[in-house]
């Protein structure tokens, strides 16, 4: 059985001061079971200040998740906050690891950290793993899924990639056992009885336009051609012309992309184009892939994650914690109220169970087929939970 605990300081400057703090709120001399793993966010500023190490280096288990510009828990939300989710269980058991520096072979990493996690526990299957990466525009988050899913199998994976407040993507840390990376992702592998659920919000059908397109051309990330034509043409089409010289406006029309394999489609958001006119997505865009671009609001943000918390409602009863992340995008989507969607969750859990959401630079989620079966991916411009 799994016990959750949460806690959280706004303590930057004061390394004791923060390290009590979590400490008081965690108890662990009357909360800790046999075995813990702890699940953290914060603000750069926590790892640059020794926060993030100096609690680490109090807690008697592995800590490991990433940078993030904003974050919420049950009595709180906030940018300059850190926040640590530890999950214990007197019989269930954790692994941690982390991969090899990147260098030529990223996702080759991946696949060998996978091994060498799961071979800790050789004769057991993980009920849920964990996956916590740095931002790296270069790689794909598709391509650590591809690498994950062909070692994992059928293991539900869950996760974030990190995100900051720069605009070059700098500070985006992983963060693990007091260090941070920015070359490197950790896997925590959690090896219980248990069935996670999960929810994805998005856009909402009514807000996708009807034309759809198929990817013609494409060379991972970057989109080339849309029905053998030059993609930028496809938004010249739509209308939507000037969004090839407004950076900020990309972020609200995400492309959602139809696997044909019976799950749900998967929203990309595009990040810049090339200066040939190609666009820079921050997913794989497969060709012989059926597109369809969205148009995103404020008011959809929080209609499709409030439809979500209201399905995850359903599910709180037995269930020992919930973990969440939400794109980056729809915080941007927001404008000047970037902290409504982090209300809107604290407000509609209301204390029913234990929870941490933080801001994210891509979101690893599984989706359903028809059949039920789980299927891991990678998305941008999603709000993700996995009770567990």
């Amino acid at each position: 059985m799994l016990k959750t605990i949460v806690a959280y300081t706004y303590e930057i400057d004061d390394v004791d001061a923060a390290v009590s703090e979590i400490l008081e709120q965690l108890d662990i001399q009357n909360n800790l079971k046999k075995n813990s793993v702890g699940i953290v966010a914060c603000h750069c500023e926590f790892v640059f200040s020794g926060v993030f190490k100096a609690v680490c280096d109090a807690l008697p288990f592995d800590v490991s998740g990433t940078i993030t510009s904003a974050q919420a828990v049950e009595n709180d939300l906030g940018t300059l906050m850190f926040t640590i989710m530890v999950i214990t269980s007197e019989t269930d058991e954790f692994c941690t690891k982390i991969t090899a520096k990147f260098e030529d072979n990223p996702y080759g990493e991946v696949e060998k950290c996978y091994d060498e996690a799961a071979g800790l526990r050789p004769n057991k299957k993980p009920g849920l793993a964990f996956m916590f990466g740095p931002f790296i525009p270069e790689n794909s988050g598709d391509g650590y899924m591809k690498a994950l899913s062909q070692k994992a199998g059928d293991v539900p994976i869950f996760g974030t990639l990190a995100i900051g407040e720069t605009e070059d993507f700098s500070n985006c840390f992983m963060l693990y056992n007091g260090e941070s990376y920015d070359d490197s992702i950790a896997l925590v592998l959690i090896y219980a009885d248990i069935s996670p659920v999960f929810f994805i919000a998005n856009i909402s059908e009514s807000k996708i336009l009807g034309k759809s397109a198929l990817i013609t051309k494409s060379n991972g990330n970057v989109l080339n051609e849309l029905n053998g034509r030059p993609a930028s043409e496809y938004f010249k089409e739509l209308g939507l012309a000037e969004v090839t010289g407004a950076t900020y406006a990309m972020s609200s029309l995400p492309f959602m992309l139809d696997y044909d394999d019976g799950t749900d489609p998967v929203a990309k958001v595009l990040v810049g184009f090339t200066p040939d006119g190609d666009i820079i997505c921050a997913g794989d865009m497969p060709e012989g892939t059926n597109v369809r671009v969205g148009v995103f609001d404020k008011a959809d943000v929080l209609f499709t994650t409030g439809n979500a918390l209201k399905d995850m409602a359903k599910e709180f009863e037995g269930r020992s914690g919930m973990l969440a992340y939400s794109c980056i995008s729809r915080s941007m989507t927001l404008g000047g109220e970037m902290f409504a969607e982090l209300e809107l969750v604290t407000k509609e859990l209301n204390g029913e169970i234990p929870f941490m959401i933080a801001y994210s630079g891509g979101e690893v989620c599984p989706t359903n087929t028809k059949e039920k079966r789980n299927t891991n991916r990678f998305h941008n411009n999603a709000f993700i939970a996995c009770i567990f």
